[in-house]
């Protein structure tokens, strides 16, 4: 019997981005009702970045910034989805499938609970993976740093990768 290896590798994103007067709050792929929202090149989904960087870490292809710059018009104002789901394709080409996310997003407000199944939903979807392997959790911070000041919101994730080898 052929005994088969796998090759199976971590990768972690952080992302932060400037909650602001002006903007949607998109997280997950989920337009959330408040008064502020994320500031940056794209929608500034920082949980969607957070898991794209840690996805491209795991298979060793750098960072967001490397594949979508800011510095590139063509991504101003773009969906974060899209960018979860160019970020896919570099995974399947490379024969790597997504084991399983892990994700927190830090935010002393607003209450992010009732929104994660719709942001599991919409990541599973982008990425054409079970719902069972994301995971998705929202803490505070108990008012400390700029995150407990409501300057921003950050977000963290873990993905681990696999392939078989034969």
């Amino acid at each position: 019997m052929k005994n088969n290896l796998y090759d199976i590798r971590v990768g972690f994103g952080y992302d932060v981005h400037r909650l602001v007067d002006g903007r949607k709050l998109i997280l997950g792929g989920v337009d959330i009702p408040y008064h502020l929202g994320l500031l940056g090149h794209s929608d500034a989904d920082v949980l969607l970045h957070a898991i794209s960087d840690a996805i491209l870490g795991a298979v060793g292809q750098g960072d967001i910034g490397r594949h979508f710059p800011d510095s590139d018009p063509a991504y101003k104002g773009i969906s974060s989805l899209l960018l979860l789901e160019k970020v896919m394709e570099t995974v399947t080409v490379q024969a790597w499938k997504i084991n399983n996310i892990d994700s927190t997003i830090v935010a002393q407000r607003p209450k992010l609970s009732p929104f994660v199944p719709e942001m599991i939903k919409n990541i599973s979807h982008a990425l054409d993976i079970p719902t069972e392997r994301v995971n998705i959790k929202a803490t505070t911070t108990e008012g400390l740093g700029f995150a407990g000041r409501g300057e921003g919101i950050a977000a963290y994730s873990v993905v681990t990768v696999a392939r078989s080898q034969a």
